[in-house]
């Protein structure tokens, strides 16, 4: 599928990993919702529209399941149409488990994986009427391996794992496809603020010895958005950190 004049969604897109998502599908002509907790930066829309592409922004935290159901129907509204979703948003709370309090776990998993849960749900129902769709969860290497001091993020990651894997199956049918992304160490705002040690660790654990960037993540959503025969993968974005057998 060729995702000129199509419609797509990108949560969490102020920034990072979903900012560059959202302008690699601008780039191929497609009319782009953007969404955050916060106000979208002017910059972003601006250079969104550079590209020719329509833009609407809708706010919200889609662990609502009320906000999650604004996001789908407006954008159906405003577009007449919801082709590509992208599950982006989410949050990390890091404590080594002793420490880790019963709202640090819940919170984490409402927004990365509920969260995921609640727009999957509602845009289901769009996409099951036009037999078209491609849904595509934002995961990471953490899901597929763990982490001291990130079991909240971890659970909530192979959640999306379990989810995508689940809905890929049930959704197949209608022509829908649902994929996961799971990124390694990407340079993002996140991983600006690790200490010359630490990120000295990460690359160590990487065998391409490097961090990658957003872009490396976003064509990756673009490539899967625009290929109908693969459904139910999780694609790694790590440098080669995690190799599957």
């Amino acid at each position: 599928m060729t995702t000129e004049n199509k419609t797509v969604i990108v949560t969490g897109s102020s920034r990072g990993i979903g900012k560059a998502i959202a302008i690699a599908f601008a780039k191929t002509g497609a009319n782009i919702v953007l969404n955050g907790r916060n106000p979208i930066p002017a910059e972003l829309i601006t250079e969104i529209e550079s590209y020719g592409a329509k833009v609407h922004t809708i706010l919200g935290d889609m662990s609502d399941f009320d906000k999650a159901k604004q996001l789908i129907d407006e954008t159906k509204e405003v577009f007449g149409s919801v082709d590509v979703l992208v599950n982006n948003a989410g949050i990390t709370n890091d404590k080594l488990l002793m420490r880790m309090s019963e709202d640090d776990f819940d919170q984490t998993l409402s927004v990365n994986l509920k969260g995921t849960f609640n727009t999957i749900r509602h845009a289901t129902k769009v996409m099951l009427k036009q037999r078209s769709g491609t849904i595509i969860n934002m995961s990471s290497v953490v899901g597929l391996v763990g982490n001291v001091g990130q079991a909240n993020y971890a659970a909530s990651k192979a959640g999306v794992i379990g989810l995508t894997k689940s809905a890929a199956r049930e959704l197949a049918a209608r022509g829908i496809t649902v994929n996961a992304i799971a990124p390694g160490f990407i340079e993002t705002e996140m991983t600006d603020v690790l200490s010359d040690k630490m990120k000295e660790l990460a690359v160590g654990q990487v065998p391409l010895k490097r961090f990658g960037n957003v872009d490396d993540v976003a064509r990756v959503a673009v490539f899967l958005s625009e290929n109908n025969y693969i459904t139910g993968q999780v694609i790694n974005v790590d440098g080669g950190m995690v190799m599957n057998g």
